[in-house]
């Protein structure tokens, strides 16, 4: 089985939706590449350049996430600062990552043996409630926007925040035909299920969910209800399973409801923290959980419709045998026991969501020939 799953990901590339090493080099590291050996490896992140190669990684959507708290000035220049780091990390390991900004460079970028690298922004604070900023964003190489992170924007509702605009604002859904415009992938992770239903209304282009999991197996608010899931068929969209515990299984979740309890406790600090968890360990989570996702959202949506996005470096805890970037064939030889043809472990590892930004792509030329850039403003829109 091992062979079998080595070989087709050396024929084609598995596309991970999304990865926070960026974040990590610059609270680790302050962003200096000479201490951050990603080369030789390193004990401190999920993520280095030879685990890449052991996953069999052919591509991988960098995160260029910012805390949701940061004013709209703070969040772009943090966002930009982002941004810097990974175009000099993939610069500085040119022999082993390639910078990627569509569907056919990934693939010209997998077939020089290199890993394709795509930057996603992680919220739509990143853009400071300005067009022509995610428009520079565009330029600059961000191929996804997540339209919130655990906080409200000005202009659409998140998963973890209370309602505020039901959905998307006026200004939200410019911000969506603009994405479209651009050819920029619309990400519903982390964002409310009225937001996820606005955005589908507003959409002419296939979205993702670039890290989310199934609320039917975990009822946690990041994962996607069924309702939802019978959507994203005539969207043409992908939903991306994550590895995170607490969006697996009800025993992770209700054991991260009481690790945050513990956190916000008075008095509690990263000391009491660190005894909590010895005292509570998570309860175990395997590859056969995220499996079991995988599946739900393949018999609900379709097998054209699901992907992989493990969120390494983006939390503490991972499923037993998934606890780095080298573990993703481990997923797939369990799918493969479960009956999984080769042509449909190839589209959960990279072909639907390469599907996905081609027909993106083909929108935006299209849209393009309709409309110029909206000058549309927020004030003006929301009032």
């Amino acid at each position: 089985m091992t062979d079998r799953i080595h070989a087709l990901l050396a024929a084609h590339p598995l596309v991970d939706g999304h990865n926070d090493l960026l974040w990590e080099l610059r609270r680790q590291f302050g962003y200096d590449l000479d201490r951050a050996d990603l080369a030789g490896g390193l004990a401190t992140t999920h993520t280095d350049l030879p685990r890449l190669r052991a996953g069999g990684v052919g591509a991988q959507f960098w995160s260029v996430w910012v805390p949701s708290d940061r004013s709209p000035v703070e969040a772009v220049t943090d966002t930009l600062e982002q941004i810097d780091a990974g175009r000099a990390m993939i610069a500085r390991h040119a022999d082993r990552l390639g910078p990627a900004g569509t569907a056919d460079e990934v693939d010209a970028v997998f077939a020089s043996g290199r890993v394709a690298s795509l930057l996603g922004m992680e919220g739509g604070h990143s853009i400071g409630n300005s067009l022509g900023t995610l428009r520079m964003m565009y330029a600059l190489g961000a191929r996804y926007m997540t339209l919130t992170h655990n906080d409200n924007t000005a202009w659409a509702d998140s998963a973890t925040d209370a309602a505020a605009c039901g959905g998307l604002t006026k200004f939200g859904i410019e911000v969506v035909r603009e994405m479209n415009r651009l050819g920029m992938l619309v990400d519903l992770s982390h964002v409310a299920v009225s937001t996820m239903d606005a955005a589908l209304d507003a959409t002419e282009a296939p979205v993702i969910f670039s890290h989310s999991s199934a609320r039917a197996l975990c009822d946690h608010p990041r994962d996607v209800p069924d309702a939802v899931l019978d959507r994203v068929p005539g969207n043409g969209g992908v939903v991306m399973v994550t590895f995170v515990p607490y969006f697996l299984t009800e025993p992770a979740r209700e054991w991260q409801q009481r690790l945050d309890a513990e956190e916000t406790r008075p008095g509690s600090d990263a000391n009491a923290v660190a005894a909590w968890r010895a005292a509570n360990p998570i309860p175990v989570v395997t590859v056969a959980d995220v499996a079991d996702h995988v599946e739900h959202v393949r018999d609900v949506a379709g097998v054209a419709h699901v992907g992989i996005g493990g969120d390494f470096d983006g939390v503490q805890d991972l499923p037993v045998g998934l606890d780095d970037v080298s573990g993703y064939p481990a997923l797939l030889a369990e799918l493969a026991d479960r009956g999984w043809n080769d042509a449909e472990l190839v589209g959960l590892a990279g072909g639907n969501v390469l599907r996905v930004l081609r027909d993106a792509e083909a929108v935006a030329r299209d849209v393009q020939g309709r409309r110029g850039p909206s000058l549309a403003t927020i004030g003006e829109l929301d009032g």
